[in-house]
């Protein structure tokens, strides 16, 4: 019974939500370490997990992983400037054994299933309250003045310049070293606030006071220095790496600033020193997702609020929406208290124009299905594969057309076979291509979500031949990294 309550569900879902999934949607999940989900596990172990929540979210319609590769100045990669991170091995500078490489492991499955891989450090915490020994060749004990002690973690003090630009070293060598599609950051720039403590920086303050006659604006201007500095770093080595920011949910309270939301709660820009819109509205970032973890109804921080906020002042880059699992099935819709806040979150999402996706909070809680969370993705929500979202303001010229679409057979079966189109340098070379799929009475209309068969970056695809008697016209295009996509090409084939 319970099986066929859910499938009525499902359909009932189905019915108003296919027309309005979106072509270009960035559909992505946090895979997290620092909770030590995989601390210890043994090569063989973490990748067999590995594989099996990327097989899931794949089948969900997830189309970018962000993977946490740095949580206290460690690495989940081999650094020749920081110490394996102990979330892996359960030692801070041991590395694995067997030895391997969780970053390019991650970026070549991730890759392999159409998936982007972005790789997701935290900026300056240097130690989390649950780690006792650091590694004689991280940052806290190499540079002890560089960081200071605070609510049992250590920080790398963002008023020291050196900070900055190690930072931006770090995320260089990354850069250089691996094919990421992205680089992204939480919500841990200067430390949340505690009570009864206070950021030990007011003599570094009055020494390097640069004008600025406020401790709190000083503190936000050292942030802001290293967002435009990481940013323009990323962009010199290669401009098609997109990086992004998930800053907490709320920017500043209405009470605290005209500008700022209907809510009650900690704030990026007076808490946290995280000036969001100027980062956004100066270019300095090229996504941003927010957390906005709280239910719909929060008294003191209303998602629906929030998700309208953050649409009405982020429009000058693309804006993601940070979605908790677990919050969203445990609650209620207050007008059908006999579902959850799924379908609710999901079509407010749509209804929002500057809204261009999602990333789940976290991997794990769609993979274990948690409130048929990961069924209600999968057959309803995001159904049909999606494209990224544009960023003309990096990139915004396609492709040439894929050449010589043929279908063959083979001893494999019939595939339909395709030439990469013409192209020189990295934003006009074709990265993957698209395979839609229609009848022969059927218009040709690319921007119809349920004609994409797959995202691929193979020059094949293997048609579902029966026995020959269906007619079908299939059409495929080229997108470049940034997915901007070609005009057609199409051949006739029957099935």
């Amino acid at each position: 019974m319970r099986k066929i309550i859910l499938s009525l569900f499902i359909v009932s879902l189905a019915i108003s939500s296919i027309k309005s999934q979106q072509k270009r949607e960035f559909r992505g999940a946090w895979i997290q370490c620092v909770n030590g989900q995989f601390q210890g596990m043994g090569t063989a172990t973490m990748q067999s997990t590995l594989t099996y929540q990327l097989d899931e979210l794949k089948k969900y319609g997830v189309n970018a992983i962000i993977f946490q590769v740095r949580p206290e100045c460690d690495a989940l990669y081999p650094s020749p400037y920081e110490p394996w991170s102990r979330f892996l091995t359960g030692v801070q500078g041991r590395a694995p054994m067997p030895f391997w490489d969780p970053l390019q492991w991650m970026i070549d499955q991730c890759h392999k299933r159409g998936m982007e891989l972005h790789a997701w450090i935290n900026p300056y915490r240097a130690k989390t309250k649950g780690t006792i020994e650091l590694a004689s060749n991280h940052i806290a004990i190499k540079h002890p003045e560089r960081v200071f002690p605070y609510d049992g973690q250590y920080i790398m003090n963002p008023g020291i310049s050196a900070n900055r630009d190690y930072i931006c070293k770090i995320v260089c060598d990354i850069v250089r070293r691996y094919d990421i599609d992205g680089l992204h950051m939480d919500d841990y720039f200067y430390p949340y606030p505690v009570a009864g403590e206070r950021i030990p920086d007011e003599d570094l303050y009055v020494r390097n006071k640069n004008g600025i006659s406020d401790i709190n604006d000083w503190r936000r201007y050292n942030v802001n220095l290293f967002v435009q500095q990481l940013h323009d770093s990323i962009s010199s080595l290669k401009p098609w790496v997109k990086f992004g920011v998930s800053p907490f949910g709320i920017y500043r309270n209405k009470q605290n600033a005209s500008n700022g939301s209907n809510t009650r709660g900690l704030q990026n820009y007076d808490d946290l020193y995280a000036d969001i819109l100027l980062w956004v509205n100066n270019g300095w970032i090229d996504y941003c997702v927010p957390q906005i973890y709280w239910q719909i109804g929060h008294p003191t921080a209303d998602y629906k609020t929030l998700i309208e906020w953050w649409s009405q002042h982020v429009s000058n880059r693309p804006l993601y929406i940070g979605e908790d699992i677990e919050r969203t099935v445990k609650y209620a819709d207050a007008d059908n208290p006999s579902r959850n806040q799924m379908p609710a979150k999901f079509a407010l999402r749509n209804k929002l124009s500057n809204v261009k996706g999602c990333v789940l909070w976290y991997a794990k809680a769609a993979v274990d299905n948690i409130g048929n969370y990961g069924s209600a993705l999968k057959e309803v929500y995001w159904k049909y594969p999606a494209l990224q979202p544009a960023m003309p303001f990096i990139d915004n010229k396609a492709p040439q057309k894929v050449r010589k679409l043929k279908p063959v057979w083979t001893e494999d079966g019939y595939i339909l076979f395709w030439t990469a189109p013409k192209g020189k340098g990295w934003k006009d070379v074709a990265y993957q291509y698209v395979v839609y799929r229609f009848t022969p009475k059927e218009k040709i209309n690319i921007e119809d979500v349920s004609k994409v068969v797959c995202i691929t970056s193979d020059t094949y695809y293997k048609l579902p031949y029966i026995d020959g008697h269906s007619k079908y016209v299939y059409v495929v295009t080229a997108l470049d990294r940034l997915h901007n996509e070609s005009k057609i090409k199409k051949k006739n084939v029957k099935l």
